[in-house]
């Protein structure tokens, strides 16, 4: 995500922490380098001009030159006003008073807006609401049949009425139904195009009036960069937005449009894209992007999606494990699996403060399959008892998942390595009583 900004910015201000001393000829060529930086990632180049500027201004006018550790200071700088730059502080939806809501999902054909409306869905049911779907696109074929085949898979209900033929007509019908069946939120997928035409538009302005949305979102693809921007202004001058949803984040390595979108048309990014799965949706923070861009990590979004993938009775029972040192197989191998809901282990790495810059480190997720295949071919003894495991019963395993003995050598070594640290944390840190 952002890899190529994330790499150019860290490199300028490490070698601005370097330095002793900065002169005022120092954060001029930092700011030639940042520019460059910025612009070949395809953010606007007003945009540009007007962060190079304020970051200019702030670091002569706050006195970096003298400070004792000029280096730090001026990274501070830039850290908030890219922050500034992606937003400031972090936009929430809105509810309405009476319910349903009516959540509007606007833009152009290709940007991933139904499956976007899924997993939109899917984020408000994990937080206690209960929302509906409903597609209008009654031009594009098996439009609606997607919207539904999603709904299916996620358990989430989406609103079927054939009958109803215009776009205009599904939604007064979806909005009824919603209300008469106590659902809070309702999710309207609305008809794509591949550009921006006065039909589109028009029927958009019409459909806003009569649902009188709570929110409207824009779904653009980051990956379009300035073309994501541009259709944002077009569609925020029709519409008023009252927010963006970047899809495909964690393939755009430039960034140009999640650091344009603000300060271009004024409305936040709520919501981003990281993944193909349906729950591969978080809300967008500002502050814990520009961590990320500039090598800093993001802990707070590392242990929420801990808190959200870990089950705390499976964690007590764990450490009572690791207490008594009884920490199996089968542990090990749940303790794989529950690491692999937080997403891919690129990303998670990105979240860890310095880690982010280890940027050839190789990681391949193929690896993890191979390690649960060798776990599972084992009997259920010797997964709760390691020492059973002698040479020829280490022939088996490896036929039976079809790795090389030497493979099944390395687990092995790797689960004592693992069972090692964990019995020394547990004595460090866990104490003799666990907390109640």
């Amino acid at each position: 995500m952002l890899e190529n900004l994330s790499t150019k910015l860290q490199k300028v201000l490490k070698d601005l922490k370097g330095e002793g001393r900065i002169s005022e000829q120092h954060i001029d060529e930092s700011m030639r380098e940042i520019r460059v930086a910025l612009l070949e990632a395809d953010v606007n180049f007003k945009v540009v001009k007007d962060f190079i500027s304020r970051v200019r201004e702030k670091a002569l006018g706050q006195e970096v030159l003298r400070s004792l550790t000029p280096g730090q200071h001026l990274v501070k700088i830039v850290r908030d006003e890219l922050v500034e730059l992606l937003g400031g502080s972090s936009q929430g939806l809105h509810f309405a008073m009476l319910p349903p809501t009516v959540i509007l999902m606007v833009g152009l054909q290709g940007s991933g807006k139904t499956t976007t409306t899924g997993k939109l869905a899917l984020w408000l049911r994990s937080k206690g609401r209960r929302p509906a779907m409903v597609s209008t696109d009654v031009y594009r074929p098996a439009a609606i049949e997607q919207l539904s085949v999603i709904g299916r898979a996620l358990d989430l209900p989406v609103f079927e009425d054939v009958s109803a033929k215009t776009a205009l007509e599904r939604a007064q019908r979806s909005l009824n139904y919603a209300r008469n069946t106590g659902f809070d939120v309702l999710l309207v997928d609305t008809a794509g195009r591949l550009h921006i035409d006065e039909e589109l538009m028009l029927e958009l302005e019409q459909m806003k009036s009569l649902l009188q949305p709570r929110e409207i979102l824009l779904v653009a693809d980051a990956m379009t960069g300035q073309d994501a921007v541009n259709s944002a202004a077009d569609f925020n001058r029709r519409l008023d937005l009252s927010g963006v949803i970047l899809t495909k984040m964690d393939g755009d390595a430039r960034g140009g449009a999640a650091l344009s979108i603000k300060a271009i048309t004024g409305k936040s990014i709520k919501f981003i894209g990281v993944g193909e799965k349906y729950d591969a949706i978080e809300p967008f923070h500002p502050d814990r992007m520009a961590g990320r861009i500039l090598g800093m990590g993001d802990v707070l979004s590392l242990i929420e999606k801990a808190e959200a993938a870990v089950d705390e009775k499976q964690a007590r029972e764990l450490l009572e494990k690791m207490r008594k040192d009884e920490f199996t197989l089968e542990d090990f191998r749940d303790q794989l699996r529950q690491i692999r809901k937080l997403g891919p282990l690129e990303n998670l790495l990105s979240m860890i403060p310095g880690m982010g810059q280890l940027k050839n480190v190789a990681i391949d997720e193929k690896e993890l399959n191979h390690i649960e295949a060798i776990i599972n071919s084992m009997t259920p003894g010797e997964r709760l008892n390691h020492r059973l495991i002698n040479g020829s019963r280490r022939k088996r395993i490896a036929r039976g998942s079809g790795r090389p003995v030497s493979e099944v050598n390395r687990l092995l070594k790797q689960y004592m390595q693992a069972r090692d640290m964990m019995k020394s944390a547990s004595k460090r840190f866990l104490g003799k009583r666990l907390p109640r």
